[in-house]
């Protein structure tokens, strides 16, 4: 399905994207995961992604930084000889009401996780469309969709990102390249591990399916659309939310 194709995932090393890193290797891609600074998840990743047979490396990246993902860019395309496939899920939170949030922490959430992606596309969108079929994919959020109180920066980003999707989508449809997102709910992973027994239990009263979804959901998901069979699709923005918010 996605044999011999060449992929990069921000935020790679764990949670989700170390699911799509995973999934995209029993595929047949060869992967290369950014990681913020936790090396040994990384490595893990790669040994998991490895044991595939495919081509995978890790780069340390802060990807906020717009000179730092031009620079990280530059030395993936030493050892791959293109990219088909940018997958953008870096993310962090740091939550808190608006009346308290810093100018600091709407800051930090916003440039990782909107401006993170724009920085990654702006790099990287000159080689994808060389490939005229190529591939971006935006990890967004339902909070981007519906809001979350405590959340207004995390949910501003992801809002943001959907915008950015369609955007792209536009401006480089006619090279072949498709530009979808997609929104997770609430997902058993790191991020959510923190939320106290009250928030998850009030959430999963929120969701009909009544569970929390799974990273590895998320990546088959990833994996369709990226793959020549999702060709026709492009500036959408996919649920998969367990019914949370329709």
């Amino acid at each position: 399905m996605l044999d011999g194709k060449y992929a990069v995932i921000t935020g790679g090393s764990r949670g989700i994207g170390k699911a799509m890193a995973v999934e995209f290797a029993r595929l047949g891609a060869n992967v290369a995961i950014l990681y913020s600074s936790n090396r040994e998840s990384a490595e893990k990743t790669l040994d998991e992604v490895k044991a595939y047979g495919v081509y995978a490396y890790a780069f340390p990246c802060d990807v906020s930084s717009f000179e730092g993902t031009k620079a990280t860019v530059a030395e993936i395309l030493k050892v791959f000889p293109t990219v088909d496939i940018l997958v953008n899920n870096a993310g962090i939170t740091k939550d808190g009401i608006v009346l308290s949030m810093s100018e600091e922490n709407f800051d930090a959430v916003v440039d990782t996780n909107l401006k993170g992606a724009f920085n990654m596309i702006r790099h990287l969108s000159a080689t994808i469309m060389k490939r005229k079929a190529g591939r971006i994919l935006n990890i967004s959020s339902v909070a981007g969709l519906m809001g979350n109180p405590g959340q207004s920066n995390y949910a501003s980003a992801k809002a943001g990102m959907i915008g950015l999707t369609k955007s792209i989508a536009k401006e480089l449809g006619k090279r072949g390249v498709t530009c979808n997102a997609i929104a997770p709910g609430f997902i058993d992973t790191e991020m959510t591990e923190v939320l106290s027994d009250k928030v998850k239990e009030n959430a999963l009263q929120s969701i009909p399916l009544g569970r929390m979804g799974k990273a590895e959901e998320i990546a088959k998901l990833a994996a369709f659309l990226v793959s020549e069979d999702a060709a026709y699709i492009t500036g959408q923005v996919i649920q998969i939310d367990g019914g949370l918010h329709m």
